[in-house]
C-alpha cells in the first residue's frame, strides 16, 4: 500500500466520521479532552480502523 493512500484514507474517514462526531462532542463536554480520547480509540469502531491504518502507514517504507 502506497503512503499517501493510507494518509488520504485517514484523512477522508476523520473528515467523513469524525469532524462533528455528537459522541465525541458530548465527551468531551462532560468528561474532558482526554476521556473523548480514549473512548475514541477503545471504544469506537472508526477509531479502531484509523488505529488499523496508523499501523499500516508504518509499514510502508515509500
Amino acid at each position: 500500500m502506497n503512503k499517501l493512500i493510507v494518509i488520504r484514507e485517514i484523512d477522508e474517514m476523520l473528515e467523513t466520521y469524525c469532524d462533528g462526531c455528537f459522541i465525541k462532542r458530548e465527551l468531551k463536554t462532560n468528561g474532558g479532552k482526554a476521556v473523548a480520547h480514549r473512548f475514541c480509540i477503545d471504544h469506537c469502531t472508526v477509531g479502531e480502523q484509523l488505529r488499523f491504518l496508523g499501523i499500516e502507514l508504518n509499514k510502508v517504507k515509500n
